[in-house]
């Protein structure tokens, strides 16, 4: 093979040549134009260097398991270089498909979705490089086949993709989606990036399970021209089981020790991730995939066995684009007789279907409720959005077929997503949507549940909380009014005559933070009536349902409203030395927007022990700290790490559960001498007999207050203990 002009070489071009602005990342005519000006020869290489990682990028196609690669514990067959087929995507001017192709792995496919690029490359190459293929195509959206690659070089693709302020959010998504895709079994994704965080937490999280995951470093020896930061090369194998693997990292100490923030940043969120997959695998849930259930680690999967519960993940296996979670019911005989024999249910945008795979109560009351012998529940996260019910369906053909009884392939699956029958909902609508970069897609609806024929509620959900529901409220009946029998029908796009009521609360988070801050600030005698905190925070209005119903019931309370970041705000109030600046009531109410975090609620960094110190210095002497956590249906266990921090920074912490279980409210009091909850209690009743905003709800706030425990986390047994 010719070997081009080594002076070529010098014809790397540095970032302020690109498209000038960020927002010209992800549009095409700008890339056209770009590489219209540079010329067929003018070759581009912002990351490293071929000579920088050739030997690594070889071993790695060619499927090598030398001593440093050991991790990848896949049975390959390490076929020639010619056997190996490879995908470039956002191949653009670069030569690193050239030098491939000159180590002998002739099967390459380029792809990029500017023409002018593709074009001046294919002639480029056409004569000393014939086999080599080039395709005009957008990476988030390549219509090949499944499983067809063994390998995925990606040189900085996903990192144009990621533009945090004007990217698309559902481009990197797609991407990744087809590029778990693409691969068979036992593939390798090659990412050659800057390892900037956004970019981590997207390919942690969306690589957790299924994959085993190396990390490298490129040497820094670069050419003048490319980008001074540190490249990185991050190995992602797709592997038949679904497990969870520690990520593990190549590095040397005397790399770490000579570079900045960049590397910091890096590993301080690899540690994070490798956490959370240590404390999945410490779950005491035992999750299986469909090849070991066809191994029969659960009896045999092809007969209905009476009462069997089984959890499972679903995918990555070469024949699926996603992956999902899922539970396989078994229902007993003796509850028939049975509508269907195999139902397949899809859950999406429901609370009720996180609560479902936590409880195996709640699992066999739907599975009583849809009367089938068996019962596959699929959950769908947020990350199924903009996904059609069709594709999934098609998607996930393979592993319903598979979970049929023997002897009943006649007998059809039903395929719904009735997430209102669990929910009991009679009737839901759509009132708006909109989407924002940093939260996804907002929905609000209103809805009727079974048990409620008049009332209607409007809830508010983010897509990117994992299907939790954020906020609810009714609506006043007098803008419903029924006509023949039938509700009004609700025009999504006016508000008149629709008011919320603002003086009722539905959730349980909500009537357990008022139970808990009645409770507390009555003890902590502020004053002589309940309701005596005074300076209140609320981190995640939201709708403003919670501050609103304590604006109309507890008017003692003085609310502030701030736009800020959350963190920033509180540091600087406790910071603050000037009289009246400290908080005595901080509810935090803000659901995480980081899937790979293990939590749904709060942020990961609202649970960080240098934030918690923060809250700490922010409350008065007799303050109180609220905040609700859900850990992820398979991440129970991350309960522990939470509690653990929690309890070196506050020596006085109470809780309760709300919403079946699903909902921990935490009450953290800064003083350090021990609340008596039943004097508390007797004393919060007494309080509300002169409250007369709270007359109506007396009851509820009493019978609320009293589910509020202390807890103990003892660090050498790892035992949460609920006293009496």
């Amino acid at each position: 093979m010719a070997e081009e002009n080594p002076a070529k070489e010098s014809c790397i071009r540095i970032a302020e040549e690109l498209p000038v602005t960020a927002v010209d990342y992800i549009n095409q005519e700008s890339w056209d134009s770009f590489f219209t000006s540079k010329g067929t020869d003018d070759f581009c290489e912002w990351y490293a260097d071929w000579p920088q990682f050739r030997t690594s990028l070889k071993n790695l196609l060619s499927f090598q398991l030398a001593e440093e690669l050991n991790h990848f514990s896949f049975p390959l067959l390490q076929p020639p270089p010619e056997e190996v087929s490879i995908l470039v995507p956002a191949c653009g001017a670069s030569r690193l498909s050239e030098h491939l192709y000159d180590e002998g792995f002739t099967d390459i496919t380029n792809v990029d979705f500017s023409k002018v690029v593709i074009e001046a490359m294919m002639k480029r190459n056409i004569r000393v490089r014939p086999e080599m293929k080039w395709r005009v195509m957008d990476i988030t959206n390549i219509p090949f086949p499944s499983g067809i690659f063994d390998a995925i070089v990606d040189k900085g693709g996903l990192d144009i993709l990621m533009d945090s302020e004007h990217g698309s959010r559902s481009g990197p998504l797609s991407y990744i989606s087809e590029v778990k895709r693409l691969l068979k079994a036992g593939g390798r994704y090659i990412c050659l990036t800057l390892a900037e965080p956004l970019v981590l937490d997207l390919l942690f999280s969306k690589f957790r399970f299924g994959w085993k995951i190396n990390l490298y470093t490129i040497s820094d020896e670069a050419s003048p021209g490319t980008t001074t930061q540190q490249t990185f090369m991050l190995v992602a194998e797709k592997s038949y089981l679904t497990v969870v693997s520690r990520i593990v990292p190549f590095m040397d100490v005397s790399f770490v020790e000579t570079q900045g923030i960049q590397v910091d940043e890096l590993l301080e969120a690899l540690n994070r991730e490798n956490t959370i997959r240590e404390e999945y695998s410490k779950s005491t849930d035992k999750w299986y995939s469909l090849e070991e259930l066809k191994q029969g680690v659960n009896g045999n999967i092809g007969v209905i066995e009476s009462g069997r519960v089984i959890k499972l993940f679903l995918g990555e296996t070469g024949t699926s684009r996603f992956f999902y979670t899922c539970v396989l019911l078994d229902a007993p005989p003796e509850t028939g007789p049975f509508s269907k024999q195999f139902l397949v249910l899809y859950l999406q945008k429901s609370q009720a279907s996180q609560k479902i795979l936590a409880s195996e109560f709640q699992q066999r009351l739907v599975l009583q409720s849809f009367k089938a012998a068996r019962l596959l529940i699929i959950v769908l996260d947020s990350s199924f959005y903009g996904i059609s019910s069709d594709d999934i369906r098609e998607d996930t053909g393979y592993f319903v077929a598979e979970l049929r009884q023997v002897g009943d392939d006649d007998t059809d699956a039903e395929f719904t997503a009735d997430d209102g029958r669990i929910e009991g909902i009679k009737q839901n609508t759509i009132v708006h949507q909109v989407s924002s970069v940093s939260t996804g897609q907002i929905s609000v609806e209103d809805v009727r549940y079974n048990q409620s024929q008049v009332i209607t509620f409007r809830r508010l959900y983010f897509e990117r909380a994992e299907s939790l529901m954020h906020s609810e409220a009714p609506l006043s009946t007098e803008a419903f009014r029924q006509k023949k029998g039938k509700p009004k029908k609700i025009d999504s796009h006016a508000s008149s005559g629709v008011k919320v009521e603002h003086k009722i609360l539905t959730t349980g988070f909500h009537k357990g933070v008022i139970a808990g801050l009645l409770l507390f600030s009555t003890h902590s005698k502020r004053t002589t009536k309940a309701g005596g905190l005074v300076k209140t925070v609320i981190i995640g209005l939201g709708p403003g349902i919670l501050p609103m119903f304590m604006r109309n019931r507890l008017p003692s309370l003085k609310i502030e409203v701030h736009i800020t970041d959350a963190i920033k705000f509180v540091r600087e109030r406790a910071n603050s030395e000037a009289d009246g600046s400290k908080v005595d009531l901080l509810i935090i109410d803000v659901d995480s927007s980081d899937s790979s975090s293990g939590l749904i609620s709060p942020e990961a960094d609202f649970v960080e022990e240098s934030f918690l110190l923060t809250v700490k210095d922010s409350l008065s002497d007799k303050g109180l700290f609220i905040f609700k956590l859900i850990p992820k249906h398979y991440f129970t266990s991350m309960r522990a790490p939470v509690y653990s921090k929690l309890k070196r920074v506050f020596s006085n912490l109470y809780h309760m559960y709300v919403d079946d279980g699903f909902v921990e409210i935490i009450f953290a009091v800064k003083k350090e001498a021990p609340v008596e909850l039943e004097e508390a209690c007797e004393a919060l009743e007494r309080s509300l007999r002169d409250n007369y905003n709270m007359r109506p709800l007396i009851n509820n706030v009493l019978h609320d207050s009293k589910l509020i425990k202390p807890f103990y986390y003892p660090p050498d047994n790892g035992f949460i203990v609920i006293s009496d």
